[in-house]
């Protein structure tokens, strides 16, 4: 267990934000002083026009985290500091399957995002997300993936609706990973750095982080890696696991 975070990691949805999708004051005013003592990042699977757009809003200057870890952005514009894109190549195969079954989707890459399978601009796509599925079909559609070897797949909670997603990036891409790049950026190891979250695109990121703090709407499987967990975040719990446990250790 680290005695002295240098950075700390959280995750979006269902963390910093709940199904309506605000900061609550709370939340606001202690990710602020935690802010103001060590570099905060937020690591979300959404785009980079809505982390740039949250890290605005709670006054954060390190470098954030989008595209479920695929890309790295400037703490306060969307200057791309790293990118891993997922290839034209996975990119056709990811979109090939997703359109022969009629999934909601949204693909995104350096200039912005696009939902609909006949606007794609090109194919230099950063991360597609499947939207709005159930849960088992989530899981199917991650399973067709599973055994190639430069995609991918992960499964995510969409708290704001109920449904599930799934997160297609290049094979080796994930908040973990995006977090020891981070790390690298601001001159500290993962093992020095504190990640929240609750979903299953958190895992990586706790499994990473020297502590790991689990939100108690979290999945079991994240709450069986984490070395906290917090209250949920309809209760405030990230304000409760700053005020508790990270502020003592910055």
């Amino acid at each position: 267990m680290i005695n002295l975070i240098r950075a700390v990691i959280l995750d979006l949805d269902g963390t910093i934000i709940g199904p309506d999708e605000q900061i609550r004051p709370a939340v606001l005013s202690a990710v602020g002083r935690l802010a103001g003592k060590v570099p905060v990042s937020i690591a979300t699977g959404r785009e980079s026009k809505d982390v740039v757009s949250y890290a605005r809003r709670l006054g954060l200057t390190a470098p954030q985290v989008c595209d479920g870890g695929a890309t790295i952005l400037g703490p306060q514009s969307e200057e791309i500091l790293w990118r891993d894109p997922l290839g034209p190549e996975n990119s056709r195969k990811v979109i090939e399957s997703l359109r022969s079954l009629g999934t909601e989707f949204i693909a995104t890459f350096p200039q912005g995002s696009v939902k609909d399978f006949d606007r794609l601009p090109h194919w230099d796509i950063t991360r597609i997300s499947a939207l709005d599925i159930s849960e088992s079909q989530a899981e199917e559609l991650a399973g067709w993936f599973s055994d190639n070897p430069s995609i991918q797949t992960v499964k995510a909670y969409l708290p704001y609706n109920g449904l599930w997603a799934v997160d297609f990036t290049h094979r080796g891409v994930d908040k973990g990973t995006a977090a020891a790049r981070l790390g690298t950026m601001l001159g500290c190891q993962t093992q020095d750095m504190a990640g929240v979250g609750d979903s299953f695109n958190d895992l990586a990121l706790l499994q990473a982080c020297g502590m790991g703090i689990a939100m108690g709407n979290a999945a079991p499987e994240v709450k069986a890696v984490a070395d906290y967990q917090a209250p949920g975040v309809e209760q405030d719990g990230l304000a409760w696991a700053i005020e508790e446990i990270l502020l003592a250790r910055t």
